[in-house]
């Protein structure tokens, strides 16, 4: 057997989707009865959704989901009231960037029974109440030993991904160092109904005191309320929504009329000093985890699923040399790290107690995001940067050469207009060329069993970044391997026995 995936949360399923329509041998197990029953993680981003665009169902999870196309930044006053700072749309910010220029709110235990369903539809499924207790590696795989609804059993595999959570067996087991810190606020998360309509965009109020963000999360008018529980209070407390309400409604400028779930928790950053030991893989919240800011935690775990699942698939089937496996940590755990180092940071200063918190809340940062968002590329790069767009990987064995404004490890840009991203649907390799490519790269690929795309040059592909006649052979998660201009056949010739590319003549 192939791969043996352990944990069943948005980060395994995607993985088991990836193998699935790959024709590789899996099986996915998870320690719970089924699905989750919390909403827990609710924004799925821009770049998730091409990647699920690949998969064919990204318009059916839309459909199912909540567009969030507003956000709104409001201030609580001294006087007691809120002020609004600034109202953006979404489409101001991601227009052109990507054929999804919002976020989608989408409860994670919906979206867990969707991805349950697609992979269903694949052929395949989950075990549940199937939990992992040891594993032994080999040089050539690993010996894991499950216990599920008939009693213990042992699973030999080639490969075992760690998809297991904050608190992975897989990661103690291989005794890997998980550094990070605590927040010392304590936050609420409440799944409410309001009293009276409040917009389908997303509120965010700061003051002194306080932050609290709001957003739609369900159809039936379930908003999704997170923020700092108002000082005074603490764990012991057995904080309740009723005990705080008087303290957050007004900063909601709404009332709550039915409060579905509540919970208080605290917020770790953390990310493993590994993401790979031998054939042994940690993803998700296994390998890191994030503030909440931005909606980045499921995301990235989606990310790491999308990045391993076709290099897993492409080794098992042959398609390439199994150094290619070495480029997963690689990519994936600088993003973790760069995470903590931005997004992290700036949330530790919104949320930071004290005269610098309430300096930062009331002052600083809607003067800065006021300003910020009225200059164009500026709305555009935070549009990347929260949509994971902007992700790239040009320090990869994997990445190479440049072509007009796009280099290899870069995603493939989106040209508006020609759609370039119709052709990913496919889930492999394939060379993208911007008015026409030379004989000699068509021959290579031929023999290579790589397909060659054609897109018409002009004003689309242009303002995109490419260049006219260039070549880009395109991964199969959608970034760019190698960008070269002209007929360099030799180089992509180069690159692919470098990695051992070849889809010819193999299953």
């Amino acid at each position: 057997m192939a791969v043996l995936i352990v944990g069943a949360g948005p980060t395994g399923l995607v993985l088991a989707l990836n193998l699935a329509r790959r024709g590789v041998p899996f099986r996915l197990i998870h320690d719970g009865a089924g699905p989750g029953e919390h909403s827990r993680a609710m924004v799925v981003q821009a770049r998730t959704l091409e990647f699920y665009r690949q998969f064919g169902f990204a318009e059916e999870m839309i459909g199912e989901g909540i567009v969030v196309r507003e956000v709104h930044l409001r201030e609580s006053g001294r006087d007691g009231r809120l002020h609004e700072i600034l109202g953006l749309r979404f489409s101001d910010l991601g227009a052109g960037i990507s054929p999804y220029p919002y976020a989608l709110t989408y409860p994670q235990d919906d979206h867990e029974r969707f991805l349950v369903k697609q992979l269903g539809d694949a052929g395949a499924s989950v075990e549940w109440n199937t939990r992992l207790t040891h594993f032994t590696p080999r040089d050539d795989g690993v010996d894991a030993t499950v216990i599920g609804p008939n009693g213990p059993e042992t699973i030999s595999a080639d490969y075992l991904c760690g998809c297991d959570g904050a608190h992975s067996t897989v990661r103690e087991t291989l005794g890997l160092g998980f550094a990070g810190l605590t927040y010392d606020q304590l936050f609420f998360v409440c799944d409410a109904k309001m009293a009276s309509s409040v917009g389908q965009g997303l509120y965010a109020t700061l003051g002194a005191e306080a932050l609290v963000l709001m957003f739609p999360v369900r159809s039936t008018g379930m908003h999704r309320l997170i923020g700092l529980v108002p000082p005074g209070f603490s764990e012991t407390d057995c904080v309740t929504f009723g005990a705080i309400r008087d303290r957050v409604e007004p900063l909601l400028n709404a009332k709550v009329a039915e409060v579905n779930w509540f919970a208080t928790y605290r917020v770790h950053h953390r990310v493993a000093e590994r993401f790979r030991s031998g054939r042994v893989f940690i993803l998700g919240d296994a390998a890191h985890i994030h503030s909440p800011a931005g909606g980045q935690g499921m995301n990235t775990g989606i990310g790491d699923a999308m990045n391993l699942g076709w290099k897993l698939a492409d080794v098992v089937r042959g398609h390439t040399a199994e150094r290619v496996l070495d480029s997963f940590e690689q990519e994936r755990i600088g993003f973790a790290r760069a995470l903590v180092a931005t997004t992290d940071r700036a949330f530790t200063a919104m949320v930071a107690g004290g005269a610098v918190g309430a300096l930062t809340r009331r002052c600083i940062a809607p003067l800065f995001v006021a300003v910020a968002t009225r200059i164009t590329p500026v709305r555009h790069a935070f549009f990347r940067v929260v949509s994971q767009t902007q992700i790239h990987y040009a320090d990869s064995m994997l990445s190479e050469g440049k072509a007009g404004g796009v280099h290899g490890g870069d995603r493939l840009p989106w040209a508006e207009g020609i759609d370039n991203f119709a052709p990913l649907h496919s889930l492999d390799w394939q060379l993208h060329s911007y008015g026409e490519a030379g004989a000699k790269v068509r021959a290579l690929c031929a023999r290579l069993g790589v397909p060659v795309r054609i897109f018409p040059w002009g004003r689309h592909a242009g303002q995109a970044g490419f260049a006219q006649d260039a070549c880009y052979l395109v991964r199969p998660d959608g970034y760019v391997g190698i960008a070269f201009n002209g007929d360099a056949a030799s180089r992509l010739e180069s690159y692919a026995t470098a990695i051992g590319l070849s889809l010819k003549g193999v299953s």
